[in-house]
């Protein structure tokens, strides 16, 4: 597998977090305090987009791990969770990164 699978999947997850508390964040400004609401429809939009964009990514990286469906189904699920994100992609990249192919190792003189 290449890298760039990888890579795509961790920045996609990160993004997909961080937009995740920041919706978060609007909701509680939104119906708590009564503030914010065409700030919370644009970051629900945005984050909605962005996390379509991670579905793909994470479909393409279990589809090249040959990980079992329900696997698969959790990390999908993981930027729903405001946080698991984070601590999936940790376990992913800590998984996938020995399934790599590098550049071609060099022989030692």
């Amino acid at each position: 597998m290449k890298r760039s699978v990888l890579t795509r999947y961790r920045v996609m997850a990160y993004v997909t977090a961080v937009m995740l508390l920041v919706l978060c964040t609007c909701m509680v400004f939104k119906y708590g305090f009564d503030q914010g609401a065409d700030l919370t429809l644009v970051v629900s939009q945005a984050h909605g987009v962005l996390f379509m964009i991670y579905l793909v990514f994470a479909l393409d990286l279990s589809s090249k791990a040959k990980w079992p469906f329900g696997k698969m189904l959790w990390i999908m699920l993981s930027g729903t969770i405001p946080l698991a994100a984070f601590f999936v992609e940790r376990k992913v990249r800590a998984e996938v990164e020995p399934l790599l192919v590098d550049a071609p190792a060099t022989v030692n003189a």
